[in-house]
């Protein structure tokens, strides 16, 4: 078996102890779903995070109260694309343990920034049934989900010689009966078994770990040097995970389909050493066709071959096909000339008439990423989940570690259901990892596991605790999953900015590594022309198992809202009627709602969704029309709010605070805007 030889740019060291990557913004789960203790249940349950236990936020509730095993009372974000001529931006947020940036003597670092979407669907999509029907097997095996139960998805593994027929017999099992409609879903549970099945790279650098042979007789890609065991986490392949750029296409389905339109992972950054740019945009699948080995069958029987490499693949019986990755596949254009036409008007992405693999027998138009984006990470000093060194581009105040990312933009119109992912990923400078590969293997030279080192000459020296499993070694953390919606006509040509909140309940101890409550971005400039898309969402059960629950309002909840202030070192908010900022303000989500009734929703959390109600407001909700008037603390409202979409008739500032958790010497959660004429 030839090996194919790649440079191996994920995974290393923090020496035997756990190192971290937290998001901050849009809320990171770690692997959280609705946990009422500090810890959460499952580190396995959908990714391989790496991260303590203690890490991560809850899946935003919809109401006031827990969404338990109801999905429909769960709250994804939605944000609005970007559209062909102008951006949507989404300041990504988060905090690493041991280092990163440029001139970092200490460690060799990138950040690697991914999403993966699909076809958003409407409430029948969701797969509500355990039926063995086809249509909903379908929505089982390929809606991407948060779901309701915090267990791992199951899976039936691979044996040894397995047959087509137990090989078609165990797949339906799968797919029938092993992925749970209650259980959350990224990758699908075809990705993961070409994994299981896939051989693993065997020009990567193991040092002297031992990669045992899997089910299947020989290494596969499950395992790799810091999972040498093929642990599994939800249906993650872990040498993807723990490479990149990944030698091969991370499609999630053997053939594309129409109606999920699932994509692979999208590479929107890599934030590390420029000079490795050039090769990082080149090697990135957003541009460039990837390769896999797919055996020539005309059966239902396994499709994908154990082959990294063209000459392999022959001998293996297959054949090397290319795959395009794409954003989308506009259905509704069926000609080349038509797609030229598309692809004209077209801004960042790449529309194009081909076959999305080379095996066949149509070509359709197909609509590509931007091409990946490439700079230095923050600079951020070890043994510290806090601020980096840098600046943003308005304002000389540090903060965490961020990203301002353009969320895609779909041509389509269709809505999308996503979810974002940021690796960390750490090596040590013992050696040189972007030039040592499998024939370095345990050789002590190299580097030692546990090494004792001689300093005295006497023989009587120190031993390092260097674990070489470790010495190259990927952090991540992922989304819950959120929605991109279509833009409305009247935001087209217009730059939207999202203003999230971040943080959960507790004090600085008790969130930790999550944070406090701020607003993301709690500086924020912009012109006239711009829009701002105020949005949250918060959960109801972060309430530590009563065990560390600081904060005001009912045990384990998150509440926002907004309201101006005169001066951001104040603490009292200004009376709405007194509010003069609101008076140059409209909001295009709600057309009919004037200045005051933006206002009183962001102040409410959409409590109240208007003064007197508006066309989208039914009068009930609105303030005189509510009979039951909102608690002082907030806790009859809901923990997620849609918000407003702000457009500006004039120009101003405001500073702006929330009630419920701006607490003096405690928390601070306050914020600026500035609107500018130009």
């Amino acid at each position: 078996m030839r090996w194919l030889t790649v440079v191996a740019l994920v995974i290393l060291a923090s020496l035997q102890c756990w190192a971290d990557t937290y998001l901050q913004n849009p809320r990171g789960s770690n692997n959280r779903l609705d946990e009422n203790t500090a810890n959460r249940k499952n580190a396995n349950r959908l990714f391989d995070s790496q991260n303590n236990d203690k890490g991560g936020y809850n899946t935003g509730d919809l109401f006031k109260g827990e969404f338990g095993s109801h999905a429909r009372r769960q709250y994804s974000m939605k944000y609005y694309g970007s559209g062909k001529d102008a951006a949507s931006k989404l300041m990504v947020e988060w905090t690493n343990q041991h280092g990163c940036g440029r001139d970092n003597t200490k460690l060799e670092c990138n950040i690697v920034i991914q999403y993966m979407c699909m076809n958003n669907g409407t409430d029948d999509d969701y797969p509500f049934s355990s039926s063995k029907s086809t249509d909903e097997v379908l929505k089982r095996v390929l809606y991407m989900r948060d779901g309701t139960s915090t267990n791992t998805q199951d899976y039936k593994a691979p044996n040894k010689g397995e047959s087509d027929k137990k090989y078609i017999s165990r797949m339906e099992t799968n797919y029938e009966s092993r992925v749970s409609k209650t259980r959350g879903l990224h990758e699908t549970v075809w990705w993961y078994d070409m994994c299981r099945y896939r051989e693993a790279n065997g020009g990567l650098f193991t040092a002297d770990q031992d990669l045992d042979e899997d089910n299947v007789g020989y290494v596969t890609a499950s395992r790799t040097r810091q999972n040498s065991d093929g642990d599994r986490s939800g249906y993650e392949c872990p040498e993807e995970r723990d490479y990149f750029p990944y030698w091969v296409p991370t499609l999630q389905t053997e053939h594309h389909d129409e109606d999920a339109q699932r994509t692979p992972w999208i590479d929107a950054a890599w934030l590390g050493d420029t000079s490795k740019c050039s090769w990082m945009k080149k090697n990135s699948f957003n541009r460039n066709a990837k390769y896999r080995c797919v055996l020539s069958t005309e059966s239902d029987e396994r499709k994908y071959g154990r082959s990294i490499d063209e000459a392999s693949c022959e001998e293996e019986g297959g054949s090397w096909v290319k795959f395009h990755s794409f954003l989308e596949v506009l259905t509704d254009v069926t000609t080349e000339s038509d797609c030229k036409e598309a692809a004209k008007s077209e801004g960042d992405n790449n529309i194009f008439w081909d076959k999305l693999r080379s095996d066949d027998e149509t070509e359709v138009c197909i609509v590509q990423a931007p091409i990946m984006e490439c700079t230095n990470a923050p600079w951020t000093r070890v043994n510290h989940l806090g601020n980096a060194y840098g600046y943003d581009k308005h304002f000389r105040t540090p903060n965490a570690s961020r990203f301002e990312f353009d969320l895609p933009y779909f041509p389509s119109g269709d809505a999308k259901r996503c979810v974002l992912r940021l690796r960390y990923n750490i090596s040590t400078t013992d050696y040189d990892g972007w030039n040592t590969f499998s024939e370095s293997n345990d050789n002590d030279d190299v580097i030692e596991n546990d090494p004792e080192i001689d300093v005295f000459g006497d023989g009587n020296g120190f031993e390092l605790a260097l674990n070489t499993a470790q010495t190259g070694r990927t952090f991540q953390d992922r989304s819950h999953i959120f929605q991109v919606l279509p833009r409305t006509d009247d935001m087209a040509g217009k730059t939207i900015y999202n203003l999230n909140v971040r943080g959960k309940r507790g004090n600085i101890v008790q969130t930790f590594p999550a944070t406090e409550y701020d607003f993301v971005p709690d500086h924020l400039a912009i012109t006239k022309d711009d829009l701002v898309h105020v949005q949250w969402t918060g959960s109801n059960s972060h309430d530590n198992n009563n065990d560390g629950d600081a904060g005001e309002g009912k045990d384990g909840t998150d509440r926002s809202n907004i309201l101006q202030m005169n001066d951001a070192s104040e603490s009292y908010p200004l009376e709405i009627k007194e509010a003069s900022f609101w008076d140059g303000v409209r909001s295009l989500t709600d057309p009919d709602a004037d200045g005051t009734d933006i206002a009183i929703g962001l102040a409410s959390a959409g409590y109240y969704c208007s003064e007197k109600g508006t066309d989208n407001c039914p009068k009930d909700m609105s303030l005189d029309g509510r009979d039951e008037k909102i608690d002082n603390k907030m806790n009859n409202a809901p923990a997620s709010y849609f918000g407003h979409v702000l457009r500006f008739t004039k120009s101003g500032s405001m500073n702006y605070v929330c009630t419920r958790n701006n607490n003096f010497s405690n928390r601070s959660q306050k914020g600026s805007l500035w609107v500018k004429d130009d």
